[in-house]
């Protein structure tokens, strides 16, 4: 196990979807290396077990409920960890959902869900967070998408459409920003074993596994520990990047 060295000391972060999986690996680990965050998700519940367990290991955290579509509920999440923390240096946006449908069989209805949560809310976020972010003179955002922002597959063709306009928004925040003390950097996981994963038949959770070149699935904080170094300081002079965290999945 990795020593903390306080590499987010002084820093204050937002952090959504943070009850389960990849965002709660963020909480923690963001935790241990000095930050105090606020854990945010639709589940409130989850979200306060993760930052009570945080509290307990002598972190500093607290929950708020936020329904990351909603452009009032960004406005809340933001003013409490403001209000708690007295400033906002950090945003990871990774709250996201994803299903499986092809063109034909997608619905208006189920494009509109998923766009609006992985890329409404991720523009939403970004809206929100800036001028906390820009204050700081040392703001980071890190865009959690997926690597199926850069490949295809034969479904999830709203969730292909959503990460890859975070590929796009990401990039063009990052332009924007860039002499105005904010970095901006984005993330493409492979498969990760969260719980978007339970619902696979061990079947079909080897026949990924295999697909994988690194013959594994990957764990939450391997995408956490990434994320760690683009909000950290040691990623002064890095903004704008694309960091695909696979396995070898993606070929680039």
């Amino acid at each position: 196990m990795r020593e903390p060295r306080g590499r987010l000391s002084g820093k204050v972060a937002l952090i959504t979807g943070a009850g389960s999986g990849i965002g709660a690996a963020h909480a923690r680990l963001f935790a241990a290396e000095g930050a105090r965050v606020a854990l945010t998700d639709i589940r409130p519940d989850a979200a306060q077990t993760v930052a009570a367990q945080i509290r307990t290991a002598g972190g500093e955290a607290i929950a708020v409920a936020h329904d990351v579509a909603s452009e009032s509920s960004w406005e809340s999440a933001v003013a409490q960890t403001v209000e708690a923390y007295g400033a906002l240096t950090t945003l990871v946006n990774n709250a996201g959902l994803n299903h499986m449908y092809g063109v034909e069989d997608e619905t208006l209805a189920g494009w509109n869900h998923i766009v609006s949560i992985d890329q409404t809310g991720t523009f939403l976020g970004m809206r929100a967070a800036l001028p906390h972010l820009r204050a700081s003179g040392n703001g980071s955002i890190v865009n959690i998408s997926s690597v199926l922002a850069m490949m295809s597959t034969v479904t999830c063709f709203s969730f292909h459409g959503a990460k890859a306009a975070i590929r796009g928004m990401s990039k063009a925040a990052a332009q924007e920003y860039a002499a105005r003390g904010v970095r901006v950097n984005s993330i493409y996981p492979g498969m990760i074993d969260t719980p978007q994963l339970d619902t696979m038949l061990p079947e079909e959770r080897e026949m990924v596994r295999t697909s994988i070149p690194m013959k594994r699935i990957g764990n939450p904080d391997e995408i956490a520990r990434c994320s760690l170094f683009l909000c950290s300081d040691d990623a002064s002079y890095v903004t704008g990047a694309e960091l695909v965290v696979d396995g070898g999945l993606f070929p680039g």
